[in-house]
């Protein structure tokens, strides 16, 4: 009999705040309504980086008629001493129909009521912050009428 396996650790790396505009509706496609979300800035603080989130990236979606929320979101952060990093953050969020009918119009719902997590993907220029494409990244978000809001782990 082999041994149980363990859960690989955890590690904080940062917190992003996504400040984002309306919605876009783009209708009906093959995996239900198809919507994008503007990222139109926002911040990042950590104990390794800090920085910004930078204006035009987008979260393309695709909703299921249960509710099931496919995100795909791509942008750029800027270091603070000015490294431009693209991120592709694909991720799913799911709750009672009641709670995300809550969260579509605005209102702020507690993360605790239904699960949004994200799988993070770092592209940096070479150079000092090359760790963030060397390892695998687990998002744990919210979302606020205007705001998301992802603490982002690194796995160990």
């Amino acid at each position: 009999m082999s041994e149980a396996a363990s859960s690989p650790p955890l590690e904080y790396v940062f917190e992003l705040r996504v400040n984002i505009g309306s919605a876009v509706e783009l209708g009906l496609g093959s995996s239900g309504r198809r919507r994008t979300v503007p990222i139109i800035g926002g911040s990042l603080h950590g104990p390794d980086i800090s920085g910004r989130v930078l204006l035009g990236g987008a979260d393309w979606q695709f909703i299921e008629s249960d509710g099931l929320t496919l995100i795909d979101a791509r942008y750029v952060i800027e270091t603070e001493d000015g490294v431009r990093i693209e991120v592709r953050n694909q991720g799913i969020r799911h709750g009672a129909q009641n709670v995300l009918d809550r969260i579509a119009t605005g209102e702020s719902v507690p993360s605790s009521q239904y699960y949004f997590r994200t799988t993070p993907r770092f592209y940096p220029p070479k150079g000092k912050y090359d760790w963030l494409r060397r390892s695998i990244f687990v998002g744990d978000a919210e979302r606020h009428a205007d705001l998301v809001i992802v603490r982002v782990w690194k796995v160990i």
